[in-house]
């Protein structure tokens, strides 16, 4: 029987199975798994007895609440579920998650960073290729390489440990990426990158090695527990309708189709409370097919209209920001110039034109004076009172660099003395060492070389 796999849906993921994960699904459905859209929102403890692996692919700008924190956790523990992290560069506060709130109870957290390395990458250094795969797990069996795509990097707090760690040449260097966790009849994995899994990208689920990575995590992921529930025929199943079918664009998807294939007939007669649950789940299963279509065709209309008004406006709009000066111009300009979404639709709904640009500019000294156009009662176009915009001097960004410069020198100061604790603790070898020591004493000459020259000039 195939293993079955939900990936979260109702956290707003960025890594989406119908979406940009249609390769990694593909496979996974050919290879002994079943993926499924999961809907339950909130997710609790009954909810995912039918699934055997949890997938959070990243959510994006939503959070996983306490109460469902707490009954994953039971799931993991008591049902041996396996539970797969996914996040991206700059970790929970990046995305505006709170995975970490999650993964800490598994002895594990994301980083707040973004690995990245100048030696070793696929073209970019956001990019960057992992060799050091210790110790030796079925995850990471056969695997001599992969893309570390747009990731963040990890840290253990607990009796988790790290299996895939980053180059010496990555900063930060030398620390986990891939970690795992074996709580109870469970287990865990997270990773600080969801695009090593992503369609048609350079570093994404087409790479060489990433197919049989992807193999190895989903097979490692189910427990001996949940192969002894699957022997014995204790875990329930589920209804068709959950299981997500190829992608389809919304132009040739008739919004019927999937109606029409909804059966909301029921006996007349319920002899029991299993059959009222059959019923109520059906149910459950029916709105959770028409709430998809319905979120697919809403989310369409609002990224036509956002096209729309994004090409009207951009006509009109200045490339850079102007900086206004404090006076009563700020208070004409929120009365005369924000329209509304109806000042600027006409009846039949497309945009009008936007007043045109100034055709004139008054340069004086450091300032420049702009003629805005304004409207009386009458609708009659009269000038307006001029506003002054003030351009930011050469000084104001010397100062700027330099308070930039003396962060990343207190920066490099803390890595040099880190690395000189490694080394006198055994942790690191004295070639490394050296090697490291080397380039953070480089950059530390040519930012102090800039700080002195930023001096002079000021």
């Amino acid at each position: 029987m195939p293993y079955k796999i939900a990936f979260d849906i109702g956290h707003k993921p960025r890594g989406k199975l119908d979406e940009n994960l249609t390769e990694l699904r593909d496979f996974l459905n050919n290879n002994g798994f079943i993926c499924y859209n999961f809907l339950e929102t909130p997710i609790t403890h009954n909810s995912l007895k039918p699934f055997d692996v949890l997938v959070f692919a990243c959510p994006d700008f939503s959070k996983v609440s306490s109460l469902e924190i707490s009954e994953i956790s039971s799931w993991v523990h008591e049902e041996g579920g396996g539970l797969l992290l996914l996040s991206h560069a700059g970790g929970d506060r990046g995305r505006n998650s709170n995975l970490s709130e999650l993964s800490q109870n598994f002895g594990i957290l994301f980083e707040n960073d973004q690995v990245l390395d100048n030696s070793y990458n696929l073209g970019m250094e956001n990019m960057p290729i992992i060799t050091s795969f210790i110790p030796p797990h079925p995850i990471t069996n056969g695997i001599t390489s992969l893309c570390y795509r747009s990731g963040c990097s990890l840290t253990i707090v607990g009796t988790a440990f790290s299996i895939a760690s980053s180059n010496e040449t990555s900063e930060p260097f030398s620390t986990p990426l891939v970690c795992v966790a074996e709580p109870e009849k469970g287990r865990v994995c997270a990773i600080g990158s969801y695009e090593m899994f992503r369609d048609r990208i350079g570093g994404g689920f087409n790479n060489e090695e990433h197919p049989s990575f992807a193999y190895n995590l989903f097979s490692w992921l189910i427990s001996d527990y949940r192969m002894e529930l699957h022997s014995s025929g204790a875990i329930p199943e589920i209804t068709p309708q959950e299981v997500i079918n190829p992608p389809q664009s919304l132009n040739s998807m008739s919004m019927n189709s999937e109606l029409q294939n909804l059966d909301i007939s029921f006996p007349g007669k319920i002899s029991g409370s299993s059959d009222l649950i059959g019923l109520l789940k059906l149910f459950q299963s029916q709105i959770n097919v028409i709430k998809g279509t319905i979120d697919k065709l809403v989310d369409s209309v609002m990224i036509t209209q956002e096209n729309k008004f994004e090409r009207k406006v951009s006509q009109n709009t200045p490339s850079k920001p102007i900086i206004l000066e404090e006076s009563k111009s700020e208070e004409y300009l929120k009365k005369s110039f924000t329209p509304g979404i109806d000042d600027l639709l006409e009846s039949n709904g497309e945009l009008s034109e936007l007043p045109p640009k100034p055709q004139s500019f008054k340069k004086s000294g450091e300032s420049i004076s702009i003629a805005l156009p304004s409207i009386d009662d009458n609708s009659e176009l009269k000038s307006a009172p001029k506003l002054r915009f003030k351009k930011k001097t050469k000084k104001e960004d010397l100062i700027a660099e330099k308070n930039g410069l003396e962060d990343k020198l207190n920066s490099i100061k803390s890595l040099i003395n880190f690395m000189d604790k490694k080394l006198k603790a055994g942790s690191i070898d004295k070639k490394s060492y050296e090697k490291r020591i080397t380039q953070l004493k480089t950059d530390l000459k040519k930012v102090q070389s800039r700080i002195e020259e930023i001096n002079k000039e000021l």
